[in-house]
């Protein structure tokens, strides 16, 4: 099933919208059959099929459920089952290379690699095998064609050609019978979760909750969002929409209807992003479209005249700033062709553009014209040229004058916060002062997100390595020397102060809670911020956030992809193993199926992946073995062997499973990352056993060529992962613990935490305590003014907490990365991106709809 509104409510909110996934029955086709006994074990069935899936009926769904009749009821539980299994994955067949994984993965690689070489060599046909002499058990299988030996090779283990790994016919005679896993007749109770019904809103809901974040969507965020507005309408429109790639998709979606809308596009770089949206490419500007698609006459001259309108400074310094993708979109525009209408786009494009000004036309004498208007426009060897607001504050910079580039940025706060850092290493120590007032008079009206991040560069010092995340269509990073020097500490506090009160004083404003109640391992999830090019993913979790793990677990990880028709796709799931110092240790792969015996088992390699089946590829991690040898970090790898980009495959994705019952266990998959981009080398996550951390990377690396494995990244990975734990694992960048402790300790003066031990503990906020030192306290987690009863959830108007495993009360609001049974009828449930999304300095995006 295509993506439609009722698949997005599922995996975003856990919620089923009925009456889409309800087929229509007469009456006819039921009615002879015994009502209430049909429908009581329809209803058993069906709770059965979902239990295995980790899920369960809230009760408004059972009693939904209740009402429909057998035809239908089975109709809906099949479209459910449906949907559920392509989000986990299940609904995918998983048949690993060596069909009794993981007991009959070979322990000797090295002799299963010469066998296979040797065989495929030396075999010839109507010849005894090379390998037992036997003289008739030596056939070809389809379609790789090669002699295999039916003796050697065990048909009921093996999946494929067990020469060149690649499938085979599923009715080639060699594949025989294997005894299949049956369903684990028990699921762990901490891993059920709760499935509730739709409401008339969810829709709308779902739609305002995305419009209200405050910081860029995933890819996978901005196509549920164009899902969802198949069914939307323009009315449903906020006033404001902060995130300006968002907002281009809105107004591309519905400006057809609605030609006013434009005005919405604040600024040119809006109206590229428009454009970019109205040609189905990528509103973040990352990547050009595709293909060049024509604008209708009246959209053009609509797009030219909401230039026309802007003041021509900011006009011209947007348009350089995208310099390459408006010169790209003049081709389609059309610009001069408007040029006596509106003489101001013209210009500016005029002036992007270097043309040289021809008064013998039109075009040229209203361009001329409109040039004579504007004092910082001027003519250059018959050229329009402009000295924009940023290239002034780049000389201030270049020339030693950070002085005068802080009076410059003091025009726009939002740039001045983005480049606080710089200012405050650049400035001399009579000038910090001044920098202080112009942060504390700027930061009001910057976005929470913006603000969030330079309160974690502020805070983070120095290191051996730094880190980059450049713009891009996937997550390719690097490291270089990080060669700065550090911030006076003195500088450094006051900055954090003024970002920190700023925080507190906009959560003041928010409606007063009695009570909150909150999880100490939030700490580990690090603060919302721009999603732009994360994989889409079951969780929706920041880069960088980690998730405890049991010492003692088993971890299976799991890749599946299909390949396209005529074109193979050799994929390899692959797991290295490095130390205390990020020594390289081990590996496990296609050229080492077992590593230290059992501590990690490779399913085998499968080196093609035909439609409608695919390929399926499982490593085992025993923690407990793996810490035994001396390992300490564990960095699953996804490689393209064969150097063919994912956005090629027709359907791939990895994960992991927690402690699974049989093969492929859809209750105990943990996350799951779809396979996407121009990537070729995909790292979704690394395993500390020392904190005993899963800390989620979703990073590529670049590659070109063939053949791309673990034993030639090791380096490279282990440098990445070793920058990124040292990034993320300091504590300096903003978590989710402390955005909810800032509106905790601004909402209310009782706060009661859940410590790592499962303890409770309170604070109180005392008698003229002063609202930052109050929030310091419980930040910092000091020493607590009180025990408190395990059920201080069920008294709290707020609760924020890891996994829902806890008594809420109805009515209250919540945030949980794991909401398990929490019942979205009788709690508002909340996601990351709304406790920021409330902080905005705007007070109408705080009235934000609370859904996750």
């Amino acid at each position: 099933m295509p993506d439609q509104p009722a698949v997005v409510l599922l995996r975003r909110r856990r919620l089923v919208d009925a009456t889409a996934l309800t087929p229509a029955v007469r009456r006819s086709a039921w009615q002879w059959l015994r009502r209430p006994l049909t429908i009581q074990a329809g209803l058993s069935a069906l709770q059965a099929d979902l239990i295995q899936r980790g899920l369960l009926l809230s009760v408004g769904l059972y009693r939904y459920c209740a009402s429909l009749s057998a035809p239908a009821l089975a109709g809906f539980g099949q479209a459910l089952l449906e949907l559920l299994d392509a989000e986990s994955g299940f609904d995918a067949q998983h048949t690993p290379l060596f069909r009794g994984f993981p007991e009959s993965v070979p322990g000797d690689t090295e002799s299963f690699y010469v066998n296979r070489v040797f065989a495929r060599l030396l075999q010839e046909p109507d010849q005894p095998c090379v390998l037992c002499g036997d003289t008739t058990s030596v056939h070809a299988v389809s379609p790789c064609a090669h002699l295999v030996c039916r003796t050697c090779w065990d048909g009921s283990d093996f999946s494929a050609c067990p020469l060149c790994l690649r499938r085979i016919d599923p009715d080639a005679p060699f594949l025989k019978p294997s005894v299949e896993d049956d369903q684990p007749a028990h699921v762990r109770s901490d891993r059920l979760r709760l499935l509730s019904l739709a409401t008339a809103d969810s829709v709308r809901q779902t739609i305002e909750s995305l419009l209200a974040r405050r910081a860029p969507l995933s890819a996978q965020d901005r196509a549920d969002l164009q899902v969802l507005l198949t069914v939307a309408s323009s009315a449903w429109l906020p006033e404001d929409i902060p995130v300006r790639e968002t907002k281009a998709l809105v107004i591309a979606h519905f400006l057809a209807d609605d030609p006013d809308l434009i005005d919405r596009a604040d600024t040119p770089t809006d109206v590229l992003r428009l454009i970019y949206a109205l040609m189905d490419a990528d509103p973040g500007l990352r990547t050009p479209p595709a293909r060049r698609k024509s604008l209708p006459r009246a959209t053009r001259r609509l797009v030219v005249e909401r230039l026309d309108r802007m003041p021509v400074e900011t006009l011209v310094e947007d348009l350089f700033r995208h310099e390459r993708g408006w010169k790209r979109i003049a081709e389609n525009l059309h610009p001069f062709e408007f040029a006596s209408r509106f003489p101001v786009a013209a210009l500016a494009f005029a002036i992007l553009r270097r043309t040289e000004l021809d008064l013998g036309t039109p075009a040229g004498r209203a361009v001329a014209g409109e040039a004579s208007r504007h004092p910082l426009v001027r003519v250059e060897q018959g050229r329009l040229v402009l000295t924009t607001y940023g290239s002034r504050v780049e000389s201030s910079f270049a020339q030693g004058r950070p002085d005068q580039a802080l009076d410059l940025l003091r025009q726009r706060p939002g740039e001045l916060v983005r480049r606080l850092v710089q200012l405050a290493r650049a400035l001399e120590p009579e000038h910090h002062a001044a920098l202080v007032d112009a942060l504390t008079t700027a930061v009001s009206d910057v976005s929470p997100a913006v603000i969030t991040a330079a309160l974690g560069q502020v805070r983070t010092p120095p290191g051996d390595l730094r880190l980059f995340f450049p713009r891009g269509g996937t997550a390719r990073i690097w490291t270089a020397v990080d060669g700065r020097e550090p911030l006076p500490a003195a500088l450094a506090a006051e900055l954090s102060a003024v970002l920190t009160g700023e925080m507190l004083r906009r959560a003041t404003g928010l409606p007063r809670w009695r009570r909150a109640f909150l999880d100490e391992e939030l700490a580990r999830l690090a603060a919302p911020g721009s999603e732009r090019s994360t994989s889409a993913s079951l969780l929706r979790m920041t880069r960088g956030s980690a998730v405890p793990i049991p010492q003692d677990e088993l971890l299976r990880l799991f890749l599946h992809w299909v390949q396209p028709d005529e074109r193979r796709i050799d994929l390899d799931l692959s797991v290295a193993v490095f130390d205390e110092e990020w020594g390289f240790v081990g590996l496990c792969d296609y050229t080492r199926l077992r590593f230290d015996e059992d501590a990690l088992v490779h399913s085998g390699d499968l080196t093609s992946a035909p439609a409608p089946q695919g390929s399926t590829e499982f490593v085992d991690v025993d923690l407990r073995a793996v810490r035994r040898v001396g390992g300490r970090y564990l960095l699953p790898v996804v490689f393209s062997y064969n150097d063919v980009p994912f956005d090629e495959l027709e359907r791939g994705f990895v994960g992991v499973m927690r402690q699974p019952s049989g093969l492929f266990d859809p209750a105990a998959v943990e996350d799951r990352f779809d396979l996407a981009g121009p990537a070729k080398i995909l790292l979704p996550f690394g395993v500390d056993l020392h904190t005993k951390e899963l800390r989620w990377y979703d990073v590529n690396l670049g590659a070109a060529g063939y053949g791309h494995n673990l034993r030639r990244y090791a380096g490279q990975l282990g440098l990445m992962s070793a920058t990124l734990e040292e990034v993320h694992g300091s504590g300096d960048r903003a978590s989710l613990w402390e955005i909810c402790c800032w509106h905790a300790a601004a909402r209310t003066d009782e706060i009661a935490v859940r410590c790592a031990d499962g303890s409770v503990v309170g604070y109180r906020r005392g008698a003229g305590e002063e609202l930052a030192a109050y929030a310091r306290r419980v930040t910092a987690r000091l020493e607590p003014d009180r025990s408190w009863d395990s059920d201080a959830a069920a008294r709290a108007d707020f609760v924020a907490v890891l996994s829902g495993d806890v008594a809420v009360r109805p009515g209250a609001e919540v945030y949980a990365l794991h909401p398990r049974l929490l019942d979205r009828a009788s709690v508002a449930l909340i996601d990351a991106p709304h406790l920021l999304a409330v902080l905005a300095p705007d007070s109408r995006a705080r009235t934000g709809v609370r859904v996750s």
